[in-house]
C-alpha cells in the first residue's frame, strides 16, 4: 500500500497533532523543525470545540487543563491603572456552557509535541531547501544537504511557510497584511489583578498583561502599514519597532518594554491573513496557518488541531488515492476555517481601536459583551461540523519511528 511515508514541515501545533494521527492511522511520519526548542512566549490561546475532542483522544486533555491560565476576567485601564471597563469571563463561560481551555501557545505546542514524539521521527535544527515531486513521490533536499524521498509532504510551518513558497509561489501572493504588528514576551514581574487580563489602549496601540500558570505574559500590538523591509526573524529590528511604537507609553508600558528589550524570547510578527485558492499541489499539501492563517486571535490553534485531525483521517480513508483524500480534507476543513477568517478584521478593531472615541465606545460597551459574545459562540457552533464518531483511544507509545526526545 502506497502513500505511507509523510514528511511534516513544522513541529508546532498543526505539525505535532498531524504526526500523532498519521501514526495512529498507520503512516510513517517524519517531522522536520528549523528550531531547536519550543518558544515559551506567545499569546495565550483557546482550545475549544473539535480541538478539545482531539486533545482528549490524544490523552492530553488533563495536561491542558492543568496548564490553563484560569483567567477570570478582562479589565481595561487608563494610563494611571484606573479601571475603565471590565468583562466577566467566568460569567460568560457559565452563560454559554463553554468548556474552552486557555493555555499559553508555547505550552500547548510542547504538550502536543510530547504526545506525538513516541510515534514519529523528529528532526530538529533542519529545514527544507527544495522539493521535486513526480507521479510517485517527492524528493526533498534539506538545508544541510541531505536528500530523502517521501510519499507525501505537508507544510505545517506557519504563516511564513517554506513549503508553501517552494510548492505554490512567493509569500506575497497569498499573505495579506491586516494593518497590525504584535509582540509577546514572558514577564517576571507582578500582575495587577491576579487572574484577569489587564489591557491599556491608546489610539492604534495596546499593551496588556495576561496571567499564566508559568507567570504573566506581556502583549503589545500597534497599527502600522506594511513595512517593506520587515523580517520576522530579525529580533534587533523588532526591538527598534517596539521602541518606536511604545517608547512614550504610560501605565506599565516602560517596564514591559524594558523586558522585551532584554530577552531573547521575544515573539514579533505582522498580523496577517492567508488566502489560497487551493491547499494542495500533487503530493504536497498545507495545514494550519500555512493554509489559512488567522494570526493573533485565539481560534487559530484550535483550527490547526481540527485541520490536522481531518487531514490524517481523510488520508487514512483512501491511502492509495491521495488526490481524493486531499480534496475531501480541504472541503471539510474550509467549512471551519473560512468563517473564522472573515471575522479577523472586525476583532482587530475591538482589540486595537484606532481613535480615543473608539476606545471609549469599546470600554463602555464591555458590560454588554457577555450577551453579544454568547450569541457569537452559539452561532459558531451551529455552523461547525462535528468530528466523526470516536475511535478507540490510541495506545500510548506502541511504536517509535526513530523518534528523538524533543528539545
Amino acid at each position: 500500500m502506497g502513500n505511507r511515508t509523510v514528511l511534516v514541515s513544522g513541529a508546532g501545533i498543526a505539525g505535532t497533532t498531524l504526526a500523532y494521527w498519521l501514526a495512529w492511522h498507520g503512516f510513517r511520519p517524519t517531522v522536520v523543525e528549523r528550531g531547536l526548542w519550543q518558544r515559551a512566549s506567545g499569546s495565550p490561546v483557546d482550545v475549544r470545540g473539535q480541538a478539545l475532542q482531539v486533545a482528549r483522544r490524544m490523552g492530553a486533555l488533563g495536561l491542558l487543563r492543568a496548564a490553563g491560565t484560569g483567567v477570570a476576567g478582562m479589565r481595561f485601564v487608563d494610563g494611571y491603572g484606573r479601571g475603565t471597563g471590565r468583562v466577566n469571563l467566568r460569567a460568560l463561560a457559565r452563560s454559554t456552557g463553554g468548556h474552552d481551555i486557555e493555555v499559553p501557545r508555547g505550552t500547548l505546542a510542547t504538550i502536543l509535541q510530547n504526545a506525538s514524539a513516541p510515534h514519529a521521527e523528529f528532526v530538529f535544527g533542519e529545514s527544507i531547501a527544495a522539493l521535486a515531486q513526480d507521479e510517485h513521490g517527492v524528493d526533498v533536499t534539506f538545508d544541510h544537504g541531505r536528500t530523502r524521498r517521501f510519499d507525501l509532504v505537508v507544510g505545517a510551518d506557519g504563516l511564513h511557510s517554506t513549503v508553501r513558497r517552494l510548492a505554490f509561489g512567493p509569500e506575497s501572493t497569498f499573505v495579506r497584511h491586516l494593518g497590525l504588528y504584535a509582540a509577546t514576551v514572558p514577564f517576571d514581574g507582578p500582575a495587577d489583578y491576579g487572574r484577569e487580563v489587564v489591557m491599556h489602549n491608546t489610539p492604534g496601540r495596546v499593551v496588556a498583561l495576561q496571567p499564566s500558570a508559568d507567570g504573566p505574559i506581556a502583549f503589545f500590538a500597534f497599527r502600522h502599514g506594511e513595512i517593506p523591509d520587515f523580517n520576522h526573524r530579525d529580533i534587533d529590528q523588532h526591538r527598534l519597532l517596539l521602541t518606536a511604537a511604545f517608547g512614550r507609553g504610560s501605565w506599565r508600558t516602560p517596564e514591559l518594554l524594558a523586558r522585551a528589550q532584554a530577552t531573547e524570547d521575544l515573539y514579533f510578527d505582522a498580523v496577517s491573513r492567508v488566502h489560497m485558492p487551493t491547499w494542495s499541489s500533487g503530493r504536497i499539501t498545507l495545514v494550519g496557518d500555512a493554509a489559512s492563517c488567522v494570526s493573533l486571535f485565539g481560534d487559530a490553534p484550535s483550527l490547526a488541531m481540527a485541520g490536522a485531525f481531518a487531514l490524517a483521517e481523510e488520508l487514512a480513508a483512501t491511502p492509495d488515492d491521495h488526490r481524493a483524500a486531499l480534496r475531501r480534507y480541504e472541503a471539510r476543513h474550509r467549512r471551519l476555517s473560512d468563517p473564522r477568517q472573515r471575522g479577523v478584521e472586525q476583532a482587530s478593531h475591538l482589540l486595537v481601536p484606532a481613535t480615543w472615541a473608539g476606545i471609549r465606545a469599546r470600554n463602555a460597551a464591555s458590560r454588554l459583551w457577555p450577551a453579544a459574545v454568547a450569541a457569537g459562540w452559539l452561532g459558531s457552533r451551529l455552523t461547525s461540523s462535528p468530528l466523526t464518531p470516536s475511535l478507540p483511544m490510541p495506545p500510548r507509545a506502541t511504536r517509535s519511528a526513530g523518534a528523538t526526545t524533543p528539545t
